[in-house]
């Protein structure tokens, strides 16, 4: 299958309580993250986090459904009409 970028950006509200079951998720897709960026806003108890990967769409909407599953994360991707 053709394989796309995209960008998964995610909001976790009180991030303590899924960081762990976030990171796992994420890590059952090393073989497609090609980055990640994340950024905690200690203050109001929140992280934004952004990963870049290269995968095909199923791949991608695979682990955008898991992590848009979990309580209190917001899930946007953006994927590239451009296939590789």
């Amino acid at each position: 299958m053709e394989k796309r970028i995209a960008v998964v950006s995610a909001i976790l509200d009180n991030p303590t309580k899924m960081q762990f079951e976030f990171n796992k998720i994420v890590s059952d897709y090393k073989q497609i993250v090609k980055g990640r960026m994340g950024i905690p806003f200690q203050d109001e108890d929140v992280s934004v986090v952004s990963i870049t990967v290269v995968g095909t769409v199923d791949e991608i909407n695979s682990l955008t459904g898991k992590l848009g599953s979990i309580k209190d994360v917001i899930i946007k991707t953006s994927i590239s009409k451009k296939k590789l």
